[in-house]
């Protein structure tokens, strides 16, 4: 199964240096700095990639909430791109609420459990979006465009 559809088409005209301007300029003139929380390996690479290509920098990929909160705390991302399920005990919604209360980091929650009851307990982390599994590349930057203006 894949989980991003093609590349976007190649967008080097004036759009696109003001889209990766307002990007900087959103985040004090550096590329935007997102974590990815996400324990499928080639899922996380692939995120990784496709953010990078959109011109966004990536601080780590955390495959425990453990990790994603001890990089979190020393990388200072702007946002986070969260997986409800992670390997370990905890798990993503814990994960997004300890970041969004102990470091002010707001996360885009890109999973299969998208239920009533998980958005209910994940209200806390002040979430940015959600968005359900499979998604494309282009709907994740789009939201984090769109959160960064």
């Amino acid at each position: 199964m894949t989980l991003f559809g093609p590349p976007a088409n190649d967008t080097s005209g004036s759009n696109a240096g003001s889209a990766e301007e307002a990007k900087q300029a959103a985040t004090g003139g550096r590329p935007p700095r997102i974590l990815i929380a996400e324990d499928e390996y080639l899922i996380a690479l692939e995120i990784e990639n496709r953010l990078l290509d959109a011109g966004f920098e990536v601080v780590g990929i955390a495959v425990t909430a453990d990790e994603a909160i001890s990089i979190a705390g020393s990388t200072s991302p702007d946002l986070a791109i969260m997986d409800i399920r992670l390997a370990g005990r905890k798990d993503g919604v814990q994960a997004a609420i300890e970041l969004f209360t102990t470091l002010g980091v707001r996360s885009i929650f890109a999973t299969a459990y998208a239920d009533a009851r998980t958005h209910e307990r994940a209200s806390a982390a002040s979430p940015i979006a959600w968005l359900q599994k499979p998604y494309s590349a282009e709907a994740l930057i789009k939201v984090i465009e769109e959160y960064l203006k």
